[in-house]
This record gives structure tokens, sequence and C-alpha cells, in this order.
């Protein structure tokens, strides 16, 4: 909610969905614009639901972006443990038991969001721009942002990807000793992988994709799209294609670019 606020929006924090019509019609009438709203769902009750509020909106012609955050169960432990926060659920049990609780209580909201951001890798100031880039506020040139996430299937599928590419097929520098310790940005690792005689058709397949889909995501109204491309480790292969397709839709002009190379110096 800080960085909304940085952006410029009207920030309303721990809102019931009950008082959400009412505030907006307020704001309205304050001629404010950019509002930024976090929804207390676990109130319910007299206090009003979340899913049915937004369909209401819906009804009424407003169509809210809505954004979701997530994290692995162990890292919101850690969070937690390393906080002392009490979570919001905390009557249901211990505090896996409490997540779970969340996490069916939060599905259907998961499940209309058009942004969910996966933040169990990301720093505070790694938020800060992923929630810049996707909200900054609007303009009639605005581009799509487009996030590519290289990552290692060792450590877990990024929980916000809308595509994935899986790049484990193509020849592996892990095998090459002096290799190893490098990573796919490296020259001599993206000549190895180049040798490979899949990665040329395969990179120009996913070129023809994106050169597709892009006027698509546009045309139907998206602003954030985030592409994932795993290997084993994270380090090699899909640092490679996943800079080589920064490279390519870079060269397209037609998208805001953001690259998080997430396991790759573990």
């Amino acid at each position: 909610m800080k960085t909304l606020e940085d952006l410029g929006f009207y920030c309303v924090d721990n809102l019931p969905p009950k008082l959400v019509s009412q505030t907006l019609a307020l704001l309205r009438d304050a001629q404010v614009r950019e509002v930024a709203i976090a929804l207390d769902v676990r109130s319910g009750g007299a206090l009003g639901e979340a899913v049915p509020l937004l369909e209401e909106l819906s009804r009424d012609g407003v169509r809210p972006q809505i954004l979701f955050l997530d994290a692995r169960d162990d890292v919101l432990v850690r969070r937690y443990s390393e906080t002392r926060r009490r979570h919001p659920f905390a009557s249901a049990g211990s505090l896996r038991e409490a997540i779970a609780v969340e996490r069916t209580t939060t599905a259907p909201l998961r499940a209309l969001a058009s942004h969910v951001l996966d933040t169990t890798t990301l720093t505070h100031g790694d938020l800060k721009e992923r929630i810049t880039a996707s909200f900054a506020p609007s303009s009639p040139d605005r581009q799509l942002s487009v996030t590519i996430v290289a990552f290692g299937f060792k450590y877990g599928i990024p929980l916000d990807l809308d595509m994935l590419y899986d790049v484990r097929f193509l020849h592996n520098p892990n095998y090459i000793e002096p290799l190893r310790p490098l990573t796919g940005a490296d020259p001599a690792v993206a000549q190895y992988i180049e040798t490979d005689p899949s990665t040329a058709p395969f990179l120009k397949q996913i070129y023809d994709m994106m050169d597709f889909l892009m006027p698509r995501f546009l045309t139907e109204g998206k602003s954030q799209v985030t592409i994932g491309v795993g290997c084993t480790g994270g380090r090699h292969r899909s640092v490679y294609v996943a800079r080589k397709l920064y490279e390519h839709l870079d060269r397209q002009g037609q998208a805001d670019l953001y690259l998080d190379t997430r396991d790759a110096v573990r």
C-alpha cells in the first residue's frame, strides 16, 4: 500500500467489503480517480463478503484490478516467526493450519485476480518494482508489463506465472566443469547452449508465439503478464533463454520488461 501511495493512489487499508461502494462514491464526488483499497476478507457477515462485492461493482460498470500476493507456506511460516505477528486466522489452530484456512478463504479472490505476484523470493525493493511496473498511473500510450522469471525446478515453480517454458531438454552446462560456476549470462555458457541443435528452432518457436500473443494480450486489456523459464537449477539454461526472450521483446518495443533470474546465484 505504501508503494501504491507513492504512485499517487488514494489508499484505504483494511476496509470491510460492505463499505467499499459508499467509499468509492465519496471519492468519486471528490474527483479522486486513482484509488487502492485493501479489503479485509476476515470480516464477512454483516460487514460484507469480497466476491459478491466485486460482482456488484462489475454490474455497476466498475472493473477493479485485483492484486493478490502469494508465497510458499514455509516462507510464510518463517516470516510470521521472524516478525512475531499474529496470523489473522490464528484461531484456526497452528500457524500452518491458519495459513491453510487463509488459502481456502482467499481462493475465490485469487481466481479473480488480474495480478498475482509470488513474493517468495522477492526483496522489498523487488516487490516495489513489480508493483510499480503493474500499477504506475495509466496513460494512453502505456504498454503491457511483461516479467520474465528464470528459475530452477528444484527450488519450486513461481506461483504467479501466466506462461511456463521448460528448457530442461537443452544441453546442460552444469556437466561441463569450467562452465558450472558461471550463469546463462556468460558468453561461454551461451556458446555451449547454442551448440545444441534444438536451441535455435526452440527460440524461434517462442519468439513466434510471443509475437502472436502480445497484440492479443493488449486487445484483451491485460496490463501484466509473467512468463517463467525453468531448468533444473535455474543457473544456466533458464537464464540464457530468459535473456534471449527479453532481448527479443525489447527489440519489438511492445512491452515494459522486467527480468528476474531468481535462482542464478544459489
